[in-house]
Parts: C-alpha cells; sequence; structure tokens
C-alpha cells in the first residue's frame, strides 16, 4: 500500500474514483476543474494497493476567518469496490498529518465531501460538527 499525491498524468485513475462521488462530472469536465483549482494549490491525494487507486481525496490549504489555517477536505471517497476496509479512516489519519506538517490547526471537511453516510463517519473519526454550507444556485 502506498499513500501520496497524484501527478496530473494520473488524471484518469482519479477521475475513476472522484467520479463515484462527483458522478455529475464528465471526464473532461473534471479535467478542466483541476487544472483551474491549480491557483489554489488543490492536492489530489490517492491510497493504492497494487497499483490500483482505491481513496481518493481531493484537499488544499486555506485560511479564513473563522477556521485560520486549515485543510479543507473537498473530496473524500474511496472506490466502492473497496469500501469498508478502512481506507477512509486511512485516509484522514495520513491528511490530519499532512495538515500538521502544513501548519494547519484543523481539517475542515462540509458533509458534501464525501457520501451519505458521511456525517457518522466523520463522528466516528473525531470531528465536530461546526455550521452549515448554504447554496444558492445562480
Amino acid at each position: 500500500m502506498q499513500i501520496r499525491e497524484l501527478d496530473l498524468k494520473e488524471l484518469d485513475a482519479a477521475y475513476e474514483v472522484a467520479s463515484q462521488l462527483r458522478g455529475e462530472l464528465s471526464y473532461k469536465e473534471f479535467e478542466d476543474l483541476i487544472y483551474d483549482m491549480r491557483h489554489m494549490e488543490y492536492k489530489m491525494i490517492g491510497i493504492f494497493e497494487k497499483d490500483s487507486l482505491v481513496a481518493y481525496a481531493g484537499v488544499a490549504t486555506q485560511t479564513n476567518l473563522r477556521h485560520k489555517r486549515h485543510l479543507f477536505v473537498f473530496e473524500l471517497v474511496t472506490r466502492e469496490q473497496s469500501r469498508g476496509e478502512g481506507y477512509g479512516k486511512l485516509m484522514l489519519d495520513y491528511l490530519v498529518d499532512y495538515a500538521k506538517v502544513g501548519m494547519c490547526g484543523s481539517l475542515v471537511l462540509s458533509s458534501e465531501c464525501a457520501r451519505a453516510d458521511a456525517p457518522s463517519f466523520c463522528e466516528k473519526n473525531g470531528f465536530v460538527e461546526n455550521g452549515s454550507i448554504f447554496l444558492k444556485t445562480i
């Protein structure tokens, strides 16, 4: 097993897993958005088993008045056939260490960054609900 940052040559593998969470995105939209998010230092992190990507996280170090310096988790998903094998917790543990190295005081994720069972998964892994995100489509 290996946990590491993915590079742009691995967009196919990243899309294959990320699309299980963001199924509304075509590959072209995914690719375009990944390139657009480079300015915010968006990182693609993956867990690999035998050269196969089994879990994906999209993250960026951010700073704001509410959370100060933090690691924001935009996506967190495990390949469907690998769910329940502990990869989600393993990824969260890795991201905590990644955040510490980046001098972040917290990990922040919205409930929409993961599947419907995200609230119980997050609570089980030490997260506390702290507000909501409201969205108005324009």
